[in-house]
């Protein structure tokens, strides 16, 4: 892992996927939230949530629920306004008690090293730092993180080491593949919204290291009040259900064909090279030099794919997985704005 300042933060600020300035995309590569959501049964937990009342500010059940969930001690549970807000607070927390120096994924989340330089911490490598970021699978990549049980192991003693699950949930290959001593010993922040397809309802959570007791009341005395409202609550506590469960298996099956229907019609069709990934996305390199043009033709025509140059991955995009409908969509968009080649190159 190592630091790599996103070009101009200020105009990356806004680099996101979904809804823009034009609206709602009619096919939108761009997030990577459940294509196959959003669950119903949360949908509706959402819906029937009460707004006319404050949650209970401890979060008690819920609390327990998403410990026994994890089979973690309750304590642990940290709760958090989004996955954006926490990691702002973790590194402010880190800051506010000595740390001076972070490691970032070489390709990552554009927060992770936006939170690092508004607190002024320093570029180092993973030995030297002591506040350290992973994510598996990665964004934009999707991949597994090479070596990752190992990095855990050989952390410093004094190093805070927080692990992005966002996207394990929507894990299609392989496993993340770590202990339960390598789980106790990191952060892992969780956000289950993504997987749900209800992106909209910005809700997260984080268990603690073991032993982690200290860190925990500075991150929790550094939160505002009430930092998952009525309706993230309606979804945080739907996610440990067994049913939401099976209907989250169930869609990793239909989305694991339909990523690998896009992947053909992308090299096959298109002529673009994609890359491996264990997620319900995947990045992509057109053989053309102008991705931002062609985003932006695209966008014209109802189509948003997400450029990866702010995750510091420049001549790429990342699609998420979506039906063969919207596949057949960008094939046709590609043709009127004259970006889908004649032939296909061997």
């Amino acid at each position: 892992m190592t630091f790599l300042p996103n070009p101009s933060d200020a105009d990356l600020r806004d680099s996101h996927g979904g809804p823009d300035a034009q609206g709602v995309p009619l096919h939108d590569f761009s997030t990577n939230s459940n294509a196959c959501g959003p669950c119903p049964a949360i949908l509706e937990a959402v819906r029937q949530a009460d707004a006319t009342r404050y949650p209970d500010p401890r979060y008690g059940g819920l609390r327990a629920r998403l410990a026994e969930f994890h089979g973690v001690a309750a304590e642990r549970i940290v709760f958090a306004a989004s996955a954006s807000e926490l990691i702002f607070r973790l590194t402010a927390a880190a800051a506010r008690r000595g740390a001076r120096s972070v490691c970032l994924p070489a390709h990552g989340y554009g927060d992770y090293a936006r939170a690092a330089q508004a607190w002024g911490l320093q570029p180092a490598p993973q030995v030297e730092a002591r506040l350290v970021w992973c994510c598996d699978p990665s964004s934009p990549l999707g991949q597994a993180q090479s070596g990752l049980p190992a990095s855990i192991d050989a952390l410093a003693a004094d190093a805070v080491c927080v692990l992005d699950l966002a996207y394990e949930p929507l894990r299609l290959d392989g496993a993340l593949g770590l202990g339960s001593a390598q789980r106790d010993r990191v952060w892992q922040l969780w956000t289950p919204n993504k997987a749900l397809g209800l992106t909209g309802v910005r809700a997260a959570y984080a268990i603690a290291p073991v032993d982690a007791g200290d860190w925990v009341d500075t991150v929790d005395a550094m939160a505002p009040s009430w930092p998952v409202g009525t309706h993230g609550v309606a979804l945080l506590d739907g996610w440990t259900s067994a049913a939401t469960q099976q209907w989250l298996a169930t869609s990793l099956v239909t989305l694991r064909e339909w990523k690998a229907r896009q992947i053909v019609l992308c090299e096959q069709e298109f002529g673009w090279r994609c890359l491996p990934g264990a997620a319900n996305f995947f990045c992509a390199r057109p053989p053309m030099d102008d991705i931002a043009g062609l985003c932006a033709g695209l966008r014209t025509q109802g189509i948003k794919l997400r450029d990866t140059t702010s995750f510091g991955l420049p001549g790429h995009v990342r699609l998420a997985a979506l039906p063969p409908a919207s596949g057949q969509a960008l094939a046709d968009a590609l043709r009127r704005i004259g970006k889908a080649p004649t032939t296909i190159p061997e």
